[in-house]
């Protein structure tokens, strides 16, 4: 598994330790909260959340460069 400084994949995706830190601390815990199963089944508002606001995209096609679409952190994640 890569080691990055910004993010880390928990399974499912990269995660902003930033962002989550501060979802964390602003009382926005899933641990706090119902199941996931019961917050994300089927979409039936116009503006699903999701579990976490932190989870990371790849900023280009060749998938090297991972960015933080809340804050906008970008890292490089292949680190050959």
């Amino acid at each position: 598994m890569i080691e990055l400084n910004d993010f880390y994949n928990d399974g499912f995706g990269w995660i902003c330790r930033q962002c989550e830190r501060e979802s964390i601390e602003q009382g926005n815990s899933p641990e706090q909260k119902q199941s996931r199963l019961m917050r994300e089944g089927e979409a039936e508002s116009k503006q699903p959340k999701l579990s976490s606001l932190a989870l990371a995209k790849w900023a280009d096609v060749a998938q090297r460069t991972l960015t933080c679409p809340r804050c906008g952190i970008t890292e490089l994640a292949d680190k050959l």
